[in-house]
């Protein structure tokens, strides 16, 4: 229901209005602010490898060093682990996802069980304590920020604990060994900056994944839009043609009926109506047949200043003069062939410039026998110097937040993404000039122009 409430958002037409980007900001909320769910076979998977870790410390520990230690009960704990997991795996499908609430408690678990182990086995003198970050570093990757925080705060209760709470380190039977507190205190400072600094980068991580990976999902959803358009043409001939053989047969009945009844007054105008609106309905087929292979020429093959006409046509309306400068072209004209993704690609570019513009937005292109380029400038502010460098990028908006139309920065990352796909490279800047305002530069090798065609589905 989501995907189908997005993908209509995303054909109310070339140019979206406010209400379009209003809906487009509720659907495509960033990753931060949604709940991921973990998924428990995950969970199940990293607590049997911590099982068999755990088991085979105590073994070496007891038996091939000999050290004291209370066997039994370190035993108890790591099967206490070992029947949870075995309650969830059976309990629950493999692909279930847990809820944040469930996964933190899960996490807790963790994180207790752990520390009842270093309790009985030397507490923060124990040097395996600094796996003590490893239930925040997979909340960190999976749940809110929030979750994370509150079982940092638990788990750093606990080594706090244990800094003064614990049984002797095992050691040589005999040998009393003591650490100075100010080693303990180094190690509860370990631990704590571990888990902060491990926690944080590991959410930066996986949010910055997050945020790209619902991007690319409204960039793949918005060139499927444009390739269903670009393809209605063909499925309208494709349609004329398997219509064509049983209206033929209608046609045929029809007229045959017609001769056999002849004056007949009971069927005559049945008869002749029926024969009549078949053979409009092969003429409509035939002008659906023609409709393709009539207009493949210019819409299969389109040459680059049809192609920058067709995409600044449907923002010349908006108040905002579009002046078109065509600088050197050498050489014929390129031409290649309708591409979906670059004439979205393009009309983005030249929406964002017509929304910031004041008056103006002016089009340069040139051409060569080895590179085409296109250049959009706008008489607007400008690209804020503390986010150029970060243009293109999901997310990331130049309009405040609250502000009329304002949306998730999405447009020009989707832009960016379609027009490289097609070999292109852009850049953002600043003119640098009085009375203009941002810059946008797009420039293919001209072998990569002529070549490319419809793209297919995006890879990620």
């Amino acid at each position: 229901m989501r995907i189908q409430k997005l993908w209509n958002a995303l054909t109310l037409g070339a140019r979206p209005n406010a209400a379009h980007k209003s809906t487009m900001t509720e659907l495509i909320q960033p990753a931060s602010q949604e709940i991921h769910h973990l998924r428990l076979n995950t969970l199940i998977r990293l607590r049997w490898l911590a099982i068999v870790g755990q088991s085979a410390a105590v073994l070496i520990v007891a038996y091939w060093l000999q050290f004291p230690l209370p066997i039994s009960l370190c035993f108890a704990l790591i099967a206490l682990s070992a029947w949870l997991n075995l309650f969830l795996a059976f309990r629950y499908p493999a692909t279930h996802r847990l809820p944040p609430m469930f996964a933190l408690g899960i996490l807790l678990f963790d994180a207790l069980q752990l520390g009842g182990l270093l309790y009985m086995t030397g507490g923060l003198t124990n040097p395996f304590s600094l796996l003590m970050t490893v239930p925040v570093v997979i909340s960190a990757t999976s749940l809110p920020a929030r979750w994370t925080m509150l079982l940092g705060l638990a788990v750093v209760a606990v080594a706090s604990i244990l800094a003064f709470f614990h049984l002797p380190l095992p050691w040589y039977p005999g040998t009393d060994l003591r650490l100075p507190f100010l080693y303990i205190a180094g190690m509860w400072l370990a631990v704590v900056s571990s888990i902060a600094f491990t926690a944080v980068y590991a959410y930066r991580v996986a949010e910055e994944a997050r945020l790209l990976a619902n991007a690319l999902a409204a960039t793949e959803l918005i060139l499927q839009r444009e390739q269903h358009l670009s393809a209605l043409d063909g499925l309208a001939a494709a349609a004329a043609h398997e219509l064509g053989t049983p209206l033929a047969t209608i046609t045929l009945v029809s007229k045959e009926m017609e001769r056999a009844l002849g004056n007949d007054p009971r069927y005559k105008e049945d008869v002749t109506l029926l024969r009549s609106q078949s053979e409009r309905c092969r003429e409509i087929l035939k002008r659906l047949t023609s409709l393709s292979s009539e207009g493949e020429a210019h819409l299969a093959r389109l040459p680059f200043t049809s192609l920058i006409e067709e995409v600044i046509a449907p923002h010349r309306d908006f108040g905002i003069q579009i002046e078109l400068a065509p600088g050197r072209c050498e050489g014929p004209e390129p031409i290649s062939r309708r591409n979906a993704g670059v004439i979205y690609g393009l009309g983005n570019l030249i929406e964002n410039a017509v929304d910031f513009a004041r008056s103006s937005v002016v089009i340069h292109w040139s051409w060569d026998d080895h590179k085409i380029e296109l250049t959009l400038v706008d008489d607007g502010s400008g690209f804020p110097v503390e986010i150029i460098d970060r243009i293109g990028e999901p997310y990331m908006s130049k309009r405040p937040p609250g502000e009329s139309g304002g949306g998730l920065g999405l447009g020009l990352f989707i832009a960016k993404t379609l027009l490289e796909r097609s070999g292109a490279n852009v850049t953002f800047s600043n003119a640098g000039e009085p009375g203009k305002g941002a810059r946008v530069k797009v420039s293919w090798p001209r072998e990569a122009f002529l070549a490319f065609g419809v793209p297919t589905e995006i890879s990620y």
